[in-house]
């Protein structure tokens, strides 16, 4: 029993020291918020590349959608060009943000839903994007994305 108890005033005490609240910067929110915006921007556009630009160029992105985890920036860009070949499957995006917040030191966590307007039916869903700050850049390092229609 008294090593029970040792055991459960030790974790509190670590989990106590690992719980500081980390806060996201105005100008670091304007700068995720800004990021995602260029995003709906480029889809708009019908530019792909643009659109993976707010994506971070590493083997360890990772997107995950309703077939599963795809890692590496190349293979999550190759998906979106398969599934979204031209404008009329691609619509017009729009983005809602519900949460903002910051998850480490230069970490954060937003989530949010989307909406495609498309003369072949819109198409609804719910994203979590976890966002790096590299340098000055705020960039995606993990994609969850699914529709709800």
């Amino acid at each position: 029993m008294k090593n029970l108890v040792l055991l459960l005033l030790n974790l509190f005490v670590v989990t106590i020291g690992t719980t500081q609240e980390h806060k996201l910067s105005k100008a670091d929110s304007i700068a995720i918020l800004q990021a995602l915006e260029q995003q709906q921007s480029a889809w708009n556009k019908g530019d792909i590349s643009a659109f993976m630009e707010n994506y971070w160029k590493s083997e360890n992105l990772v997107f995950n959608g309703s077939s599963g985890p795809i890692f590496g920036w190349e293979n999550t860009k190759q998906r979106y060009l398969n599934s979204y070949p031209d404008l009329t499957i691609m619509g017009i995006l729009t983005f809602e943000v519900i949460d903002l917040q910051s998850i480490a030191n230069g970490v954060a966590q937003m989530i949010g839903t989307f909406h495609l307007k498309r003369s072949i039916g819109d198409l609804d869903g719910y994203f979590t994007l976890n966002w790096k700050k590299f340098d000055q850049n705020w960039l995606i390092i993990s994609d969850h994305t699914s529709g709800s229609n």
